[in-house]
């Protein structure tokens, strides 16, 4: 797919540049991206359609309406990134489902979603077009995500989120759990921020065999206390780095995931798929203490107190 400038696009439709942004103003039809110089670029694909459609019909207004029912071919990211440019969620919604219609939905994230983010550049500041894009990329995932069917296998994976909100790898991110999800696996995206000891009752529901560190937005201290509360539940669970939230320093015991979501993803579903590793006894009997019941408060009976008093009796008796 190629673009071209104002003049060979009003050249290839027989009209004056004028005319075609009067198009432009009026229908939103055909919609251009900005060059670095501020020019306008056509996709060729689009300004092909529509001469076709005007040879047809020989009316604009019914030529773009023809254009735009029959749609441009294969959904891309640059045809997603002109909507969301122009703040136009509907007809981003139009190319994502056009793409679910080739793709797998792993691939239509990946390549045509996350492919479109990383082409706008918030150029030092966040712009209105940036943040646009990524709220929308935001909620079309969550969307995405409450549709997925439920957990088809028991193994659990927590995912400890560094990203900030407007980041990125906050997408990449979600982008993960989401293709976790479609998986079969149990997931559950915390952030880096919760405090270690408000962790308890979410890792004994989940007993995560993984534990993904995501982003590189927490110190090392934070992950540190983080993992430690895991693993006093989890036991020997696997930790895995995902978008460098722990430095390269070729010494860790940290396994390093692919860049992309869809290749992490496949590592950790590979990975889980051998047996589980069997604890040594020692950690096997911290594990369990570390699930005993809470002692009773002072002055409140329980099985062993009433056993021995039962016993001592009996001695009594005896004698």
């Amino acid at each position: 797919m190629g673009a071209i400038r104002t003049n060979a696009a009003a050249l290839m439709l027989g009209v004056s540049p004028s005319t075609l942004r009067g198009w432009e103003r009026r229908f939103s039809f055909p919609s251009p991206t900005r060059s670095e110089g501020g020019h306008r670029l056509y996709e060729l694909e689009e300004i092909e359609l529509l001469r076709a459609a005007l040879q047809e019909t020989g009316e604009i207004s019914a030529a773009i309406a023809l254009a735009r029912g029959r749609g441009l071919g294969p959904p891309t990211e640059q045809r997603l990134r002109a909507a969301l440019l122009e703040y136009d969620a509907q007809r981003a919604d139009l190319i994502l489902e056009q793409s679910l219609a080739m793709r797998t939905l792993e691939r239509t994230v990946e390549m045509v979603l996350l492919g479109a983010l990383e082409t706008i550049v918030p150029d030092g500041e966040l712009s209105s077009e940036y943040c646009f894009a990524w709220r929308y990329a935001t909620s079309w995932l969550c969307a995405i995500q409450r549709i997925t069917a439920p957990a088809t296998r028991s193994e659990g994976v927590l995912i400890f989120d560094a990203a900030q909100p407007l980041e990125r790898a906050a997408l990449r991110n979600q982008a993960l759990e989401l293709f976790l999800r479609r998986a079969g696996l149990r997931v559950l995206a915390l952030p880096t921020a919760i405090a270690p000891e408000r962790l308890g009752s979410a890792l004994r529901a989940l007993q995560p065999r993984a534990i993904v560190l995501a982003g590189a937005g927490a110190d090392l201290d934070e992950i540190a206390r983080l993992v430690h509360a895991a693993r006093r539940v989890a036991g020997d669970a696997l930790v895995l780095d995902f978008q460098g939230a722990l430095p390269d320093t070729g010494a860790s015991t940290v396994g390093r995931l692919p860049s992309t979501p869809g290749a992490a993803a496949g590592a950790i579903c590979a990975q889980l798929a051998d047996p589980p590793t069997q604890l040594p006894a020692e950690r096997r009997r911290r594990f369990v203490r570390s699930q005993a019941p809470a002692e009773p408060a002072a002055g409140a009976p329980n099985a062993m107190a009433l056993s021995a008093r039962r016993g001592r009796e009996r001695a009594r008796i005896a004698r």
